[in-house]
């Protein structure tokens, strides 16, 4: 009688073999690091809305230019903003009062840690913020979209902030 248990062994042997080629060698197991290519690579956003190069009036850089860049800087000149000589947690306390004192402001959430006031102004909501700056820290306005406010409010909010601390 024949038994049947060398032929088992050589089957389990031989799968486990063919098992181990296509493991190790075999290019359909292989995994590549293609999955985003120079041209498909998601878009990296900056982390701040006021560039390093840019100036406190919103001009742009002198140099070469890319997108990001050309988005920060149309700012108008009604909300560029202004700025003050203080650092930022001495103008961020300072503006704080200033708003206090400014009628028809409604100040709805205040974040120094961000340097962020969120209030409405003349029936319109935007942002006043707060920022450091080479010398001493810049204000200016953003909309609910975090872009440069445009609004003629912001515009006059910005006037009377900049006149009450004496902005420059």
């Amino acid at each position: 009688m024949r038994s049947t248990v060398p032929m088992s062994r050589a089957a389990i042997a031989g799968v486990l073999l063919v098992g181990l080629v296509a493991m190790s060698g075999c290019s359909w197991m292989r995994k590549d690091n293609s999955l985003y290519t120079a041209q498909t690579r998601p878009l990296e956003v900056p982390p701040d809305l006021v560039l390093a190069g840019e100036s406190a009036t919103g001009a742009a850089p002198a140099g070469p230019v890319t997108a990001s860049e050309t988005v920060s800087s149309a700012r108008s000149a009604s909300s560029a903003g202004f700025s003050m000589s203080e650092d930022r947690d001495t103008a961020f306390d300072r503006i704080d009062k200033a708003l206090a004192a400014v009628g028809g402001v409604t100040i709805e959430n205040r974040a120094k840690t961000l340097g962020v006031f969120d209030l409405s102004y003349q029936g319109a909501n935007f942002l006043v913020r707060v920022n450091s700056a080479a010398a001493g820290s810049t204000v200016s306005t953003l909309n609910p979209r975090a872009t440069p406010a445009s609004e003629a409010s912001a515009a006059q909010l910005l006037e009377a902030l900049k006149t009450a601390v004496g902005g420059q």
